[in-house]
């Protein structure tokens, strides 16, 4: 049987992402400024384009996480809600003299993302931004006044998932959660999200700290993929022959298998992993 979850990865539905946070990034230095400050090279990035990045601290643990759009009026944040603290009360001390000026634009901007397609359908008096601030897909926005309009013309051809099958999706995608899947201070490598980290642009806030750990160690912990025939749920210890290993920090049933994100020890990131009950989580992916 097809679910919603399978539609969401085939393209042929969809989730309504209005209620995530949007910051405005306008002014003359905004993109350098911008650049000097996370993680993600933001230089090279085209109109419409997007990309992920992420706010550290300067000993590399994560702050924030957002994805970076650039439009024709500046750039635009967009932060996943589950984050307890604003990227624009984050930045906002980094202003200083910079002519930048930060906005919070929550409210402004209706917004719809497509995980399984590479852009979204075409609508009247809509934009367009790939990849979508789920981290799979492409996005569609469009002016608050405007969200009954786009939402009844994409209902005609697609299905609108819900709030827990669009978690169902990304827990069996394996794409981690800030704010669910990490704590705040977790290094991106151990948040399974080096993806969001330039190693090649110049100097950023942490760049350092995620260098030497890339270079000349290794992270305390990792974030893995896992799925097994019997149920598990959050915060269930994961397992090793050594002992307690780390913890379920999200868990989906998608059919006939559940799909899980663990925080795991580095030194067990290679071992069988299984529940206290025994059984076996097997690697994801």
């Amino acid at each position: 049987m097809t679910t919603v979850v399978d539609r969401l990865a085939a393209g042929t539905a969809f989730v309504d992402v209005s209620a995530m946070r949007a910051i405005g990034v306008s002014g003359t230095d905004a993109r350098t400024w911008l650049n000097d400050l996370v993680s993600a090279d933001l230089a090279d990035l085209e109109a419409g384009g997007a990309r992920p990045s992420l706010l550290l601290a300067p000993t590399g643990g994560i702050r924030a996480s957002f994805t970076v759009i650039v439009r024709p009026d500046g750039l635009l944040l967009v932060q996943d809600r589950s984050q307890e603290r604003s990227v624009l009360d984050l930045l906002a001390p980094y202003v200083l003299s910079s002519d930048v000026t930060l906005t919070d634009r929550a409210g402004e901007l209706a917004a719809f993302a497509f995980p399984g397609l590479a852009s979204p359908p075409s609508v009247a008096g809509a934009w367009s931004s790939a990849p979508s601030v789920l981290g799979r897909g492409s996005d569609l926005f469009a002016p608050i006044a405007e969200h009954a309009r786009v939402m009844a013309d994409l209902e005609r051809d697609l299905v609108r998932a819900s709030a827990d099958e669009a978690e169902a999706w990304r827990i069996g995608a394996g794409i981690p959660r800030v704010g669910i899947d990490t704590a705040e201070g977790d290094l991106p490598q151990e948040a399974a999200l080096e993806r969001a980290v330039s190693f090649d642009k110049g100097c950023f806030v942490g760049q350092e700290a995620v260098a030497k750990t890339r270079n000349l160690g290794h992270p305390r912990r990792v974030l893995v993929a896992l799925s097994t025939d019997d149920e598990v749920a959050t915060g269930d210890p994961v397992v090793t022959d050594e002992g307690d290993a780390g913890s379920i920090t999200s868990a989906a049933r998608i059919g006939e298998r559940t799909f899980a994100l663990a925080r795991v020890r580095w030194s067990d990131r290679d071992r069988a992993f299984r529940t206290r009950a025994g059984v076996p989580l097997e690697l994801a992916g």
